[in-house]
């Protein structure tokens, strides 16, 4: 991966990646900037999005970083970074939705959304069409989603999106992920001919500080021996980010540098059209 890399095939595009400071995301920055691309850190921690932007300056030479503050369980923080992109760049190629949380226990956001919700689905679709401008004049640009294999067997209760009724932690993960692709499929559908592709992924299982403390214990010794690195995790996002292969291809699920089916029920058209609408309702974005 690294050989290719350094071929800086993105120089001179300007990519977001979410959820940078660690595990896959941490490796998808590195990866984007080996490329040459202008990569802005979006982080809820600008302390290490600094540190990371040192490192990876260092370690590629590429000057073209910056680290920008973004809170994806906060609307005003997602609202106030999308404004701030938008003064400091005309235009937007790659946006890498990577950022996700796993929680046992339900939590609200600020906002008063289930958390898992908020931030593994509801934030980028948010996020994603309010760069929808950068997105376009940027054209042929592309939208990235980071999902997981969680995906399958989710669904939609639309009587408790919020898990208010009852609360299963990897049942809200699940149905978080399941929802991200659902919406990914309906956001490719919606732009089409735009010039903007929409993708969705599984990394794979991976090492990552996803779900930290918790898990029970021993998940730590079983993540290590039996999951990815985020290196290898990172392969498949920076594949479906740059690969020259894929300049047309939108609404579609990869797993393996390959696309695959992902469950189901993330193709019924009537369900993401509702959940579309539903999103765009809570999160108050004009449809």
């Amino acid at each position: 991966m690294e050989r290719e890399a350094q071929s800086r095939v993105m120089a001179g595009r300007v990519c977001i990646v979410t959820g940078p400071t660690s595990g896959v995301g941490a490796e998808i920055a590195r990866g984007l900037a080996a490329r040459g691309a202008t990569v802005v850190l979006a982080c809820r921690n600008p302390e290490k999005g600094a540190a990371l932007r040192e490192t990876l300056t260092r370690e590629k030479g590429n000057t073209d970083l910056s680290v920008a503050p973004l809170d994806l369980a906060s609307l005003a923080s997602i609202r106030e970074f999308a404004r701030r992109f938008e003064q400091d760049h005309e235009r937007l190629h790659v946006l890498v939705n990577n950022a996700g949380i796993f929680l046992r226990h339900r939590e609200l956001s600020p906002d008063g959304f289930e958390m898992q919700l908020m931030v593994n689905a509801l934030a980028p679709f948010y996020l994603t069409n309010l760069l929808r401008g950068p997105l376009l004049a940027g054209a042929p640009s592309r939208v990235v989603n980071v999902a997981s294999t969680a995906q399958r067997g989710g669904r939609v209760d639309f009587d408790d999106l919020q898990k208010a009724r009852a609360y299963s932690g990897f049942r809200a993960y699940t149905d978080s992920k399941f929802a991200l692709v659902l919406l990914s499929y309906e956001q490719a559908r919606r732009w089409q001919g735009t010039g903007i592709s929409v993708n969705a992924l599984h990394p794979g299982r991976i090492r990552t500080n996803l779900g930290k403390g918790e898990y029970p214990p021993g998940a730590g010794l079983f993540k290590l021996l039996f999951f990815r690195s985020p290196e290898r995790g990172a392969e498949t996002p920076l594949y479906v980010a740059t690969s020259p292969e894929l300049n047309e291809t939108t609404g579609k699920y990869y797993s393996g540098k390959r696309a695959v089916p992902s469950d189901p029920g993330t193709y019924d058209e009537a369900v993401a059209r509702r959940l579309w609408d539903e999103s765009a309702k809570l999160v108050g974005l004009a449809t």
